[in-house]
């Protein structure tokens, strides 16, 4: 069991700058690999990024390509998102996720959820 515990959400007016953290609650955070979800209102939970548990592989969505980028510091038993030039269109709850295996895009394969942290973009 892994307790996650997302912050760093808020609001942004378009092209500017967020990053979100994610900060786990285990010694046993590196065995993870973390991933990074959002959710709209009224839509699916759609994929984002996710890292590797030595960070040294990353995979992410095309719609934010880059603009944000997954990190982590397993010293520190945390996870990343810097967003970079947002848009309208990546208002969301986000949400970071940990899984036991790495390259998954799904959110049906991970097991342990934070909460969320609201990101606002206004136009």
């Amino acid at each position: 069991q892994v307790q996650l515990v997302e912050s760093g959400g808020g609001l942004v007016q378009a092209g500017g700058s967020l990053r979100l953290s994610c900060a786990a609650s285990r010694r046993t955070f590196s065995y993870y690999a973390m991933g990074w979800f959002r959710q709209a209102p009224g839509k699916e939970r759609d994929f984002v990024a996710t890292i590797s548990t030595s960070g040294t592989s990353t995979v992410y969505a095309d719609s934010v390509k880059g603009r944000f980028t997954i990190s982590r510091d397993n010293t520190k038993n945390t996870v990343y998102l810097q967003m970079n030039s947002l848009k309208p269109e990546d208002t969301a709850v986000y949400y970071c996720a940990a899984s036991m295996t790495y390259g998954n895009t799904r959110h049906a394969s991970y097991a342990w959820w934070g909460q969320g942290t609201q990101v606002t973009v206004s136009s």
